[in-house]
């Protein structure tokens, strides 16, 4: 069961990689000034996961009119992640959790993704949480069937009211 609502948001730093190489990004790095949308995704290259991601990428102008930040996570490698980025067009910076330290953190692990065709363990199940400015989840939404796609509406709506 993912973490719920009103819980403090874990705390994580995790790669992503740019042109410029390779970075940390860390949830306090926004903590006091932007509201976060944390959007974990099964795997990169995927069409379920692109059409996420490439739609959200689309839209981040109202979630920028929303003072908020929209960060993706996978288990995948930072390198596969820009790859996927740039073949896909997608704009949000997309940060590699490659040790499934953060998958467990928020609790949104598939003990076995795929279980007949692939059967890999600590994939991340689509998920979604808003945090506000003081770093508490307000919003938790977390699905153990990977073609199910957030209700943007609703993540909207808890970033209007945080």
């Amino acid at each position: 069961m993912a973490l719920s609502v009103s819980t403090p948001a874990p705390e994580f730093t995790l790669k992503r990689k740019t042109d410029s190489g390779l970075m940390d990004v860390a949830l306090s790095d926004f903590k006091g000034q932007k509201k976060i949308v944390l959007l974990f995704f099964p795997l990169s290259f995927t069409g379920v996961c692109q059409d996420e991601l490439c739609s959200v990428s689309g839209g981040l102008d109202a979630y920028s009119a929303l003072d908020a930040e929209v960060l993706g996570i996978s288990v995948d490698s930072p390198f596969a992640q820009e790859g996927f980025a740039k073949a896909a067009g997608i704009s949000i910076p997309l940060l590699s959790d490659f040790n499934r330290e953060v998958v467990k953190a928020y609790d949104v692990a598939y003990d076995s993704f795929l279980p007949d065709v692939l059967g890999y363990q600590g994939v991340a199940k689509r998920s979604a949480f808003v945090i506000n400015k003081e770093g508490i989840i307000v919003y938790a939404w977390s699905s153990d069937n990977p073609k199910d796609l957030p209700a943007f509406d609703e993540i909207k709506a808890a970033l209007a009211e945080a």
